[in-house]
């Protein structure tokens, strides 16, 4: 478990870049080719155009790192659909199964790496379940290992990633 927390503090260290906002968790992650222990690509909430979320940050910046540089559907596909065989996604907090934003759900985009030659990613490491204050109920865990993700939580850094992730909210006030 000693690797899977080092890549989990890395994924915080991301999180921590994310600016504070009462309308967002401040969430970090990270794709891993497990077998080659390297990082493919880091992401963090709002760090890219949009009402980015940090898995949908890496993804995104995975296709640009790959060569590509185009956010053509095709191409962005053929790029995910390519990724090495034990790709692995470290996120400080349970994917999204569904935006307030016209983004679409990082569960969904996570899905359809599934469709590579490779099987895409196939686990995903959360630091903390999602709490319920934008979204009531997320289904991403159960989302995922449905369509079989496995999800496995990493612990001993939940404190921390909750105060990072909840940094500019109105404390008391549910929104």
């Amino acid at each position: 478990m000693d690797k899977h927390r080092e890549y989990m503090r890395l994924a915080l260290a991301e999180a921590y870049k994310s600016p504070p906002k009462p309308t967002n968790f401040r969430v970090g992650a990270l794709i891993v080719d497990e077998a080659g222990d390297k990082v493919l690509a880091t992401g963090y909430t709002l760090e890219l155009p949009g009402n980015t979320h940090a898995e949908q940050c890496c993804l995104q910046k995975l296709i640009e790192v790959d060569g590509q540089g185009t956010e053509a559907e095709a191409e962005a596909e053929a790029v995910l659909q390519d990724l090495p065989e034990k790709t692995v996604l470290y996120t400080t907090m349970e994917p999204c199964s569904k935006r307030l934003s016209d983004n679409a759900p990082c569960v969904d985009r996570i899905l359809r790496t599934r469709r590579g030659v490779n099987g895409g990613i196939k686990t995903v490491y959360v630091g903390v379940w999602e709490p319920d204050k934008f979204v009531e109920h997320n289904h991403g865990r159960q989302r995922l290992e449905a369509n079989g993700v496995s999800v496995v939580h990493v612990p001993g850094l939940e404190e921390e990633i909750l105060t990072v992730a909840t940094t500019g909210h109105v404390q008391g006030r549910s929104n």
